[in-house]
């Protein structure tokens, strides 16, 4: 199976959630854990607990475990062989982006099939050209695996780039158009992703943007803390909410440390976005 078609798959089973594993120091301090390795490992151990097989797609924010340094990175290669034993999809949010071999290094490193830190997709920066991607969308297609590329973000600084015109598109649809080149003849979602804020209001028309036409999976963090609820992803997306894969961090983990709590409050944040976007859910989403 592509990735399209295994994210698919994963969002009819539990529902278009994301949830983002960010062992963030406030977080480990709310949960009463230490700020080291052994607070970290307690709360992705949670983490994986509450959420493999239960929501479509888990998302290790790469920087939180960078920050422990060696002993991070083997807690995180953990993380992703955990997720993919219980067959779950990991998206690794790391936000790599450089050119020639450089580049080609930061897809090996996460998209081949023995890579310690493979995950099933990960997150990429199109800043120095969407061309200097190409060694890691070129790699996940041939792999199985996906790659979400920046193209509208929620950050407040975001447009000051990325509603910028060439002569005659904006960067973020020239992002979009890129991503639709390399999906054309996906029979569904294709293999190159977006990640489009769900607190961008009314940018992407306002751009005239293209999202339905893309058939990229369309990631939208920003859900819950940073404002957004599931109605407004209505507005922001249109057409395009099919494909819309909501992403919820703090929201969720606000939740926990309980690995029970923390499972309902993803279900319930599945379940209000199923409803939200008119998808089906195929079975209910495990309690």
């Amino acid at each position: 199976m592509t990735f399209g078609e295994r994210l698919a798959a994963a969002m009819a089973k539990h529902g278009p959630l994301c949830v983002g594993i960010d062992p963030h120091p406030g977080l480990l301090e709310a949960w009463g854990l230490p700020q080291d390795v052994d607070g970290l490992t307690r709360f992705v151990e949670a983490c994986v607990q509450a959420f493999a097989g239960h929501v479509a797609v888990v998302k290790p924010q790469s920087a939180f475990f960078e920050r422990f340094g060696a002993a991070g990175i083997a807690v995180l290669e953990r993380t992703l062989a955990d997720l993919r034993e219980a067959d779950t999809l990991s998206l690794l949010d790391v936000k790599r982006g450089d050119i020639g071999t450089t580049m080609e290094a930061y897809a090996h490193a996460y998209l081949t099939d023995d890579a310690p830190l493979r995950a099933d997709a990960v997150t990429v920066s199109p800043y120095l050209g969407y061309g200097s991607l190409r060694p890691a969308l070129d790699l996940a297609r041939a792999t199985g695996r996906g790659v979400f590329v920046l193209a509208l973000t929620s950050n407040p600084d975001g447009p000051s780039v990325q509603h910028a015109r060439t002569a005659t598109d904006s960067v973020a649809g020239a992002v979009v158009a890129g991503a639709a080149a390399d999906n054309a003849d996906a029979p569904g979602l294709g293999h190159v992703g977006l990640v489009v804020g769900a607190t961008v209001g009314t940018a992407v028309s306002e751009l005239g943007v293209d999202l339905a036409a893309s058939r990229a999976p369309l990631l939208a963090p920003g859900l819950g803390a940073q404002g957004a609820t599931a109605a407004d992803l209505r507005t922001v997306f249109g057409a395009a909410a099919p494909q819309v894969l909501a992403s919820a961090s703090r929201s969720v983990l606000a939740a926990g440390p309980d690995a029970r709590a923390l499972r309902r409050a993803a279900r319930h944040t599945a379940e209000e976005l199923a409803r939200e976007l008119g998808r089906g859910v195929d079975v209910p989403v495990p309690r």
